[in-house]
């Protein structure tokens, strides 16, 4: 029997809880404007995010699943350079100064040197996108994340036919991440993406998550986000993004390489050597006994993304290039 699983661009708007639901501090002009078909989200914290202009959803992208609460999604997080336990970098995270910030872009590339970050958003128009993030922890979230594409900034920045890969780099800096005087990891914590799935029109560069500036806990004040892949593949607080002609190395694989690969798909046939990974435990913001024992569902290849991206992986064994 033929099971049909809906992909995440079937999604109807109307399936999507309302933004100024899970908020529950949106206008009813904002509500009005989510019925037109176009979302004005409300100003951001500071001047530089206002100045950005107004963001659109892109239903497109939408799940139809209830959103993670904000305070769970920005209690509940992975970012060792604030601690290893989940809800240490919302504690500890405050340190982390988001403005001033500049990306350096190096590599195969006509356009290369270091920016400021507001320079490299001008030109970009910020758009919502309502995606899943799956760890390696049997556990996900549901996100409306605000930015734009990646493969937008990529083709700005022309690089060469020598770039077959694209890196990543996070800030290093022990006064705004305290827990990079400890050797937990390797710093700093690098990442990258084969060219091809770099300018996939899933992967994603966020500056915000509901409606608001992307928190510091969150990888303030820019990150990626890379949906069928497991969660740590989306790289926190980025400073350097490389065009490169050689496969680059990725913090977790370099930490653990028969547990984490440089692909890193979610993929529920592929368990870690220390848990399953065929279910997932959502996130939603429930807790005490509703959340200990929230009901796990069955995880899907590629986090539900497959329609758009499995060509990308034609031909490869996905056990042995986990």
């Amino acid at each position: 029997m033929l099971i049909k699983i809906a992909k995440p661009s079937d999604a109807r708007e109307s399936d999507v809880t309302p933004r100024e639901i899970f908020l529950n501090r949106r206008s009813f002009m904002a509500a009005a404007a989510a019925a037109s078909g176009t979302t004005l989200l409300p100003a951001f914290a500071n001047d530089a995010r206002a100045a950005l202009g107004d963001v659109t959803t892109n239903s497109k992208y939408a799940v139809p699943e209830m959103p993670t609460t904000f305070k769970a999604a920005t209690t509940h997080n992975n970012f060792y350079e604030f601690g290893t336990g989940k809800m240490d970098p919302a504690e500890n995270a405050h340190t982390l100064k988001p403005r001033p910030w500049s990306v350096e872009i190096a590599g195969h590339a006509a356009k290369t040197g270091t920016f400021d970050l507001d320079d490299i958003l001008k030109p970009h128009a910020l758009e919502e996108r309502i995606y899943r993030l799956r760890c390696v922890e049997a556990w996900s979230m549901v996100i409306p994340w605000v930015g734009f594409p990646l493969a937008d900034l990529i083709k700005r920045f022309e690089p060469t036919s020598k770039a077959k890969y694209v890196a990543f780099e996070t800030l290093v800096d022990t006064e705004q991440m305290p827990l990079q005087t400890r050797p937990t990891l390797p710093w700093p914590y690098v990442e990258g993406l084969r060219m091809d799935e770099a300018m996939n029109p899933l992967t994603f560069l966020s500056v915000g998550i509901y409606g608001e500036e992307l928190p510091n806990q969150n990888g303030a004040p820019i990150r990626l986000v890379v949906p069928w892949k497991y969660g740590f593949k989306s790289i926190k607080s980025i400073v350097k993004i490389s065009f490169v002609e050689e496969q680059p190395s990725t913090t977790w694989n370099q930490q653990a390489p028969h547990e984490y690969g440089f692909y890193s798909n979610v993929n529920p046939e592929v368990d870690h050597p220390r848990w399953g990974q065929d279910r997932e435990r959502r996130i939603t913001g429930e807790t005490g006994f509703k959340a200990l024992f929230a009901p796990k569902v069955e995880t899907l290849m590629f986090n539900g993304y497959a329609d758009e991206v499995a060509q990308l992986y034609q031909g490869m064994d996905l056990r042995k290039n986990f």
